[in-house]
């Protein structure tokens, strides 16, 4: 049964809210007053013409009296159209009201008089300018036309007295059923608005829980972005703790590899080893510093206007040696595509990361470099035939230090998984984004797509992007 009303409920609210006004919404207790004085004027004139129905049954007569009072009753049906139509509801709130005043005395003057059974839906009166009217004006304005038209109606009694057009034996009976559609009329009216005060209750209390859970949100935030400060910094500051020893371990391997010249193979092997792993962690801190400062913010774009083909063969010509030390093909796509805008220090680093990642994939392969501009965005891709990335590792292969169960995907990035989180990061910085495509066995397709006009500030031709920013060595075997 509750679950059947819960249902109902939302269901009467959409058929009284069709006839509201989108004016008459602005206000919480406008909106509810509406909906009363629209549920009240669906449903009262049923009771109301069950009074005037069970007057025939009981013996009186359908004269002009009658027909007065039943067409009085069945006009508040026109209201909520008027209400739709117009948007006037305090002015047509009051004349319903009247006309009620109108349909209780005239019908206790013409069945009745001061015994009718009419009477007591007098006591309704109040109770509607308490569900319609929330302003304490309008309900000094009911009070008033109660009480102006009991004057009138004790005006007429003095005057003319009253008659009498049901038979007395049936009197009582009218009294029961005007009372119980008067008391059902009053009941309905306070359950509709104890559901709709109830319904309001609920949405304040979700609307509480919206701001404690808003507040909660931004304390985490605030917290976070701390916490990111804090790490930005402890990685800035042990970034040059660290570089400074792994420049010394650097600089001394290459002054002992040439004082061993060729006399000593192994010892050259060994030092090769020792030079090739500093640059390696030198590369991963780089790569760390640059992660904290893209995760804070804090890197900026220095864009400016290149010819697109050119820079991309200068680039290619330049990591070219990369692919065929791994004895794999290295073919270049590359037409005239006109001039662009970017940041060539940001682009240089992504594409030389890739290129990287293709060759130490592939052994004895291809790698492709194809680049094409295209409306308003231009697109690079590197492909490869290397061993290719699982799918099962393809929705984590953005994500910085994610632990793995494959090898092969795993390195694929760098060995400390860096190299595709920074080149999707940066990528989201320029306004373009990175996708990858690949399959085991086949090889692997990463495709690089940026807008002609980047986010940043343009800089004129010919000026410089940006301060150096450090770069590590690509990593080859």
């Amino acid at each position: 049964m509750g679950r059947w009303i819960g249902n109902l409920r939302p269901r009467v609210n959409a058929a009284v809210d069709w006839f509201i006004p989108a004016g008459l919404r602005h206000s919480q207790d406008t909106l509810q007053g509406a909906r009363m004085f629209m549920f009240s004027h669906f449903f009262g004139p049923f009771l109301g013409n069950t009074v005037t129905l069970s007057m025939l049954y009981l013996g009186a007569e359908a004269d002009l009296s009658w027909w007065i009072l039943c067409f009085a009753v069945s006009g508040f049906w026109v209201y909520p159209i008027l209400l739709r139509l117009t948007g006037w509801y305090l002015p047509l709130a009051l004349v319903s009201i009247e006309e009620l005043l109108f349909c209780i005395f005239w019908g206790a003057y013409q069945y009745g008089g001061m015994n009718s059974p009419i009477l007591p839906w007098l006591v309704t009166v109040p109770l509607l300018a308490f569900f319609y009217l929330p302003e304490r004006s309008t309900r000094i304005i009911v009070a008033i036309q109660i009480v102006a038209n009991l004057v009138l109606f004790y005006g007429v009694f003095a005057t003319a007295g009253f008659q009498e057009t049901v038979r007395f034996d049936g009197m009582g009976t009218l009294g029961l059923v005007s009372t119980f559609c008067a008391s059902v009329y009053g009941s309905m009216m306070a359950l509709y608005f104890a559901s709709i005060v109830y319904s309001q209750g609920e949405l304040e209390q979700e609307i509480r829980l919206h701001r404690t859970t808003e507040q909660q949100l931004r304390e985490a935030t605030d917290q976070a972005q701390r916490a990111l400060l804090a790490k930005s910094v402890f990685l800035a500051k042990m970034s040059h703790e660290l570089k400074n020893p792994l420049n010394a371990i650097i600089g001394y391997s290459e002054l002992l590899i040439e004082e061993a010249g060729d006399a000593d193979t192994q010892k050259r092997k060994d030092l090769a080893s020792i030079e090739g792993a500093g640059h390696r962690l030198l590369g991963l801190i780089d790569n760390l510093l640059e992660l904290s400062k893209l995760e804070a913010g804090r890197v900026e774009v220095y864009a400016r206007e290149i010819d697109f083909a050119d820079w991309l063969k200068k680039l290619a010509a330049r990591i070219g040696p990369w692919i065929t030390a791994h004895q794999n093909e290295w073919i270049v796509q590359v037409h005239d595509a006109g001039r662009i805008v970017c940041d060539t220090q940001i682009l240089q680093r992504v594409l030389e990361g890739l290129v990287s990642n293709a060759a130490k994939h592939t052994k004895n392969g291809r790698v492709t470099l194809s680049a094409s501009v295209r409306d308003a965005t231009w697109t690079v891709s590197i492909a490869d035939t290397g061993a290719g990335i699982p799918p099962s590792r393809m929705s984590s292969l953005f994500e910085t230090f994610g632990s793995s169960e494959d090898e092969t995907a795993s390195r694929y990035g760098d060995e400390a998984g860096l190299g595709l989180p920074l080149a999707y990061r940066y990528c989201q910085l320029m306004g373009g984004q990175l996708s990858v495509q690949s399959e085991v066995g086949v090889g692997t397709m990463v495709t690089v797509t940026l807008p002609v006009q980047p986010r940043g500030a343009v800089e004129p031709a010919g000026v410089s992007a940006s301060p150096q920013r450090p770069r590590p060595m690509p990593t080859t075997p």
